[in-house]
């Protein structure tokens, strides 16, 4: 199975980094908007997990979702994960200096493009979901530009962002809520979306938000053991920045061990909430695992 899964990710990954490129355009048609243009592309393209892409595909596939549709949507989501990391490294946020292996975007090109290349990759989220050029009906594009409105914005992930900056709590319940909304509220998007497309029933729809729920914070909890583990060199970013910085998190709150228990009480609930949906949910519960056990 992992070989297949593998191979699942690979072509995954190809299929959305050719969608985003085409949404992006070509270089040549930019004119005197390069700079803005290029520093969109340096975003976007070229690296990442694309975690957030393939739980769209996976999920999708479970429903039956057409693979034009699941392509698009996955580089919708993309781009909003892309911009909300544009802004998360910039000097008044995080001020980090790499993502991806690869300068960010404010140290590449300025800080003043980089607020601007954000601030258009996410209008282009929204833009090419609301589009009719791809297999979704005009009410399914209303209803998915409204769900991703939702999950990116004050009660989603711009209010996890504003708590990680400002913590209303330490304790657990604040934590919880912390990141449910500053990397959750995207993540449960990303199954909310297949079963728009789908008109999957509700007990079907509600099965797939509590795997993406646990989903959303064990990836959370992974990034935080990064932090406290990894190296730049693995990562890909900075690293070693959450405890100087005071950051809320459970790595922080119960320590390594702690939160590795955590993992895997979160495991556990997103095996009993694919037990709900009928369809084969096998690469959602490898996608689990390889979330739980990622090293970058």
């Amino acid at each position: 199975m992992s070989r297949s899964f593998d191979r699942l990710v690979e072509e995954v990954r190809r299929g959305v980094e050719a969608e985003l490129d085409r949404l992006l355009g070509p270089v040549e048609e930019a004119g005197d908007l390069a700079p803005l243009h290029a520093a969109m592309r340096h975003a976007v393209l070229g690296g990442g997990k694309r975690v957030r892409a393939l739980l769209v595909d996976l999920a999708g596939r479970a429903l039956d979702v057409p693979e034009p549709a699941r392509r698009r949507v996955g580089a919708a989501v993309e781009l909003l994960h892309a911009y909300s990391l544009v802004h998360d490294d910039l000097p008044a946020m995080d001020d980090a200096s790499l993502r991806r292996g690869l300068p960010t975007v404010h140290r590449r090109f300025g800080e003043d493009v980089a607020i601007l290349a954000g601030d258009a990759l996410q209008a282009l989220a929204f833009e090419v979901l609301a589009r009719a050029d791809w297999p979704a009906s005009a009410p399914a594009r209303a209803a998915l530009v409204a769900e991703l409105a939702a999950a990116a914005g004050w009660r989603g992930m711009c209010g996890g962002q504003f708590l990680d900056l400002h913590p209303a709590g330490s304790d657990e319940t604040e934590v919880v809520r912390l990141q449910r909304l500053k990397t959750g509220a995207l993540i449960a998007f990303c199954v909310r979306a297949p079963a728009i497309l789908a008109q999957a029933p509700a007990p079907v729809r509600e099965a797939l938000e509590r795997y993406a729920d646990a989903l959303g914070l064990a990836f959370q909890i992974t990034d935080d053991l990064l932090d406290v583990e990894g190296t730049a060199a693995t990562t890909g970013k900075d690293t070693g920045r959450d405890v100087p910085a005071g950051k809320a998190t459970l790595v922080a709150l119960f320590g390594v061990e702690g939160a590795r228990r955590r993992l895997r009480d979160l495991a556990r609930e997103a095996e009993e909430a694919l037990a709900v949906v009928p369809a084969d949910a096998t690469w959602l519960r490898e996608l689990f695992r390889r979330v739980c056990e990622r090293t970058s």
